[in-house]
């Protein structure tokens, strides 16, 4: 994947289509492995260790590393290799407030600029992720982060801005990261009051319905919500 195809990819997970690369394939399987937890905060990423597991050999593994610098989703140790990024709540409430910031303005933009295809693709967005949302799997299938993904991008798809597109995309990454610890440390019984899927009719409602505040007042009280559940449950700093 060369950089300039992952600026304009960065958003999307690009499940519908087969890796056209060899670096691309690597990059998204590590990717998808970092942010799900099989590869833990601060974990060491042998390049000997890793090549049997993604099946690629040392030079396409550096490459796919280094794409995922850019993404702030591994460090660099300098001649030592490199390691997964390491989590903390100082963190995750800069992804969260950055995210809030970035995220209501574009929504904003979207409704204020966004046509008759706008409208439609989101509806259908919508339509998808309720239709995951009310089936007996809910969020722990892996279906509904590719739907929520989705949503969240068809929101702002009526904001013409690569570079919007592009940051969303990385603090999405960063977010969905710390959703699956959520997800690990919180039961739903710990957090009986919660419903995402009122919460994305919410904000579903009020961007077709064109109302700019309610919509971003809306959306900032579901981006926060991890935070909060985590910052409950302890996650460390």
């Amino acid at each position: 994947m060369l950089p300039s195809e992952k600026f304009l990819a960065a958003f999307s997970s690009r499940t519908d289509e087969a890796p056209r690369t060899l670096v691309e394939r690597a990059y998204l399987g590590l990717r998808h492995d970092i942010v799900c937890g099989a590869l833990g905060p601060g974990e060491r990423l042998r390049v000997e260790h890793l090549k049997a597991r993604y099946d690629v050999g040392a030079g396409t593994l550096r490459e796919a590393l280094s794409l995922l610098l850019s993404d702030a989703l591994v460090t660099a140790e300098g001649q030592r290799g490199f390691r997964v990024a390491p989590i903390s709540l100082a963190d995750l409430e800069d992804v969260t407030n950055t995210r809030v910031m970035l995220e209501t303005e574009a929504l904003r933009l979207s409704i204020r600029h966004g046509d008759a295809a706008w409208e439609a693709a989101l509806v259908a967005a919508f339509e998808r992720l309720s239709a995951v949302e009310h089936s007996p799997e809910r969020m722990h299938n892996a279906g509904w982060e590719d739907a929520n993904r989705a949503f969240h991008e068809a929101l702002i798809a009526g904001h013409a801005s690569p570079w919007s597109r592009y940051l969303l995309g990385i603090l999405y990454r960063h977010a969905e990261r710390y959703r699956y610890i959520a997800l690990r440390v919180v039961s739903a019984e710990a957090n009986p009051s919660r419903d995402v899927h009122r919460e994305h009719e919410d904000l579903y409602r009020a961007a077709i319905g064109r109302q700019e505040a309610r919509a971003a007042l809306a959306l900032e009280a579901h981006v926060r919500n991890t935070c909060e559940v985590l910052r409950k449950a302890g996650l460390g700093g």
